[in-house]
């Protein structure tokens, strides 16, 4: 799959300018603290990869856990799509300039109490990575056509604050990508047409 495929399969994802919307707009969302990500595909002469991160297992918050680069927008963020590259560059040394945005995928709802606006950009190899030790412990790219394979999209189940909930697990060799991550993942899926 390649750049264009991306973008135009990505149009109906999520509505239009919904990566552009002012944080203000987006804080004044129904329920939850306004996050978004970058779900950034790098090329790569046997297909696009996924960049991932794994957070530093000293974080109080999610632990040793697989993200894709991103957290809370800040009040000078022009949007989701602005606050989502902030972070990737603060997490791991992505400059801004290096990521073209080709759209976005629909809100995602943690149960943690965040509207993760996730949006999808593309990155021409190569790229050095300049992780922010103390939030990420490693880097690490999923080939697109992996996440892209229904079969690789198991369920399970927990129960959070006396509720249970499923959530996506992606089961990649050496990391267990589970939860929002995945779930933005499959939505990413999705929207592409798998």
């Amino acid at each position: 799959m390649n750049r264009e495929e991306v973008r135009t399969r990505l149009r109906a994802a999520c509505g239009a300018g919904a990566a552009k919307k002012p944080v203000a707009e987006v804080s004044g969302a129904p329920r939850g603290m306004p996050a978004a990500v970058l779900v950034g595909l790098l090329a790569d002469s046997e297909g696009p990869r996924v960049i991932l991160t794994e957070r530093n297992a000293q974080l109080k918050a999610h632990p040793a856990e697989i993200s894709l680069p991103g957290g809370r927008m800040e009040p000078d963020d022009e949007g989701p799509a602005a606050a989502a590259l902030r972070e990737a560059f603060e997490e791991i040394g992505l400059p801004p300039e290096r990521v073209e945005l080709l759209g976005c995928l629909p809100v995602y709802e943690t149960v943690t109490g965040y509207r993760v606006y996730p949006a999808v950009g593309w990155i021409e190899s190569p790229v050095e990575y300049a992780p922010q030790a103390d939030e990420v412990a490693d880097v690490f790219e999923v080939p697109l056509s992996f996440v892209l394979d229904p079969c690789n999209h198991t369920r399970e189940s927990v129960v959070y604050e006396g509720q249970s909930h499923c959530y996506y697990v992606l089961p990649y060799p050496g990391h267990r990508i589970w939860g929002a991550t995945a779930g933005i993942l499959v939505s990413l899926a999705r929207a592409l047409g798998s």
